[in-house]
């Protein structure tokens, strides 16, 4: 009887992404992958520690299934993932009966310790780090016309509220021709699309050599990420093409050119702005100014006027006063985000922030946090009404999870379409659909074509 893993996964796409390469690893020592924790005698959870929030999720979830294992005896439990990295052996203290414990740069060491965990050994934590070219795994679970595809790991922006850097290390680049190899395998076994992940995307390539022998590139890109995305693209059948997160600095006149000018390459980006402040800015460490944004979003929509931009806001950031919150207010509206995550700030210890007095009160974040996002449903609104009577193209995912007589997909610039699927449509299909009305989150509309 296989021995089955079910994989618990907290935080961002980067962590969705690790797990399906550690589920995949797993699957091809053997282990049965199951999306079924009550049915799995494994269980891996994947952790996240950008904010405390994060933290303690993951924590009551480990406790609460080591505490079950009085009645599930032989089941083994472990975490991955960041909190791992930032915690160490201090993990063991936190959650009594864990059996094994991996950071980010160890994923590939999973397999053995699974093993020996069920072979009745002790409990062993794993944060040594890789250096700066570890090879994680790579390999791929889901069955769908999208994936996600690391090119970029680690960060060296060192923002000063961020715990990034310190648990997954400096950046580094995979080489280009092994990305390649990557994309083109996942589109020969249905993948029409992909988004391209790294915690500072667009500094992919920057810090070493990528490319080696490669071509130059037809197109005339100078910069590795838009030679990236010219590489992609020339991959056929491959529809889409993605990528997050990004950063204002690498909002270059050459990306702006390759999202104008690259087919496959979506007009839709995720751009972190975290305050309108500029002192805030300043204190963030983020490297950029309003005026530098604003010029980066300005390069942007030259080129491709009806790009989506997303965002993230922290608010109640040490000394953020309210002035410098409606600055915030002001210039989200005036960039006109299609959508924004808006987090209340959290101290992550050992980061420079953290020595900050965080003299926000935890009611004022709640306020400040309630009012951006009313703004920004309001915006989102007002953004998707726009669009009815247009025809879109819509990559189709499957049934909608609300109507099963519906079906659901996505537009180049990211918005959620719903419609009645045309006869003998398939998941992984590119439909016309006429949109008809739309909904605070959603747009409804029928198939023309």
């Amino acid at each position: 009887m296989k021995n089955t893993v079910h994989i618990r996964t907290y935080g961002c796409q980067m962590n969705e992404r690790d797990s399906e390469a550690v589920g995949a690893l797993l699957r091809d020592y053997g282990y049965e992958i199951s999306p079924d924790e009550s049915s799995a005698n494994v269980v891996i959870v994947n952790t996240c520690s950008v904010r405390q929030k994060a933290e303690d999720k993951a924590l009551g979830k480990l406790r609460l299934l080591t505490a079950g294992k009085r009645t599930r005896p032989g089941r083994v439990v472990g975490a991955m993932g960041c909190m791992v990295q930032r915690l160490g052996t201090r993990i063991l203290e936190l959650v009594p009966g864990l059996d094994f414990a991996v950071g980010p740069d160890r994923c590939a060491a999973l397999p053995a310790l699974v093993r020996d965990a069920l072979a009745g050994s002790a409990a062993v934590v794993d944060t040594r780090r890789n250096g700066h070219s570890p090879a994680p795994p790579t390999g791929h679970t889901t069955r769908g016309p999208t994936a996600f595809v690391n090119v970029l790991f680690g960060c060296s922006r060192g923002c000063s509220y961020c715990i990034v850097p310190a648990v997954r290390g400096p950046e580094w680049s995979r080489p280009a021709p092994d990305i390649r190899r990557e994309v083109a395998g996942l589109v020969a076994g249905g993948v029409r699309e992909v988004c391209l992940l790294g915690q500072s995307v667009m500094s992919y390539g920057r810090r070493q050599d990528v490319w080696g022998q490669a071509p130059a590139s037809p197109r005339g890109f100078a910069e590795p990420f838009p030679r990236l995305l010219e590489a992609l693209s020339e991959i056929d059948g491959l529809a889409r093409i993605r990528f997050t997160s990004g950063h204002p600095a690498g909002c270059t006149a050459e990306l702006a050119r390759a999202i104008r000018d690259l087919p496959p390459v979506c007009e839709h980006l995720h751009l972190p702005l975290q305050s309108g402040s500029d002192r805030m800015l300043g204190l963030m460490r983020r490297g950029y100014n309003r005026a530098a944004y604003r010029e980066a979003v300005d390069r942007l929509r030259a080129g491709s006027p009806a790009i989506a931009l997303t965002t993230d806001i922290i608010v109640g950031f040490p000394t953020e006063t309210d002035e410098e919150f409606e600055c915030t207010r002001a210039f989200m509206e005036e960039i006109a985000f299609d959508n924004a995550f808006v987090f209340k700030y959290s101290p992550r210890p050992g980061t420079p922030a953290a020595e900050m007095p965080d003299d926000v009160s935890a009611e004022e974040k709640m306020r400040r946090n309630k009012v951006l996002l009313a703004d920004q449903e309001r915006r989102a609104t007002r953004i998707l009404a726009a669009l009815v009577g247009a025809t879109l193209d819509v990559l189709v995912e499957g049934e909608s999870k609300r109507n099963r007589s519906r079906w659901t997909g996505r537009t180049r610039t990211n918005k959620i379409v719903v419609f009645e699927p045309a006869p003998g449509m398939r998941i992984g299909d590119m439909a016309r659909v006429r949109v008809e009305r739309a909904t605070g989150l959603s747009l409804i509309g029928a198939v023309v074509s």
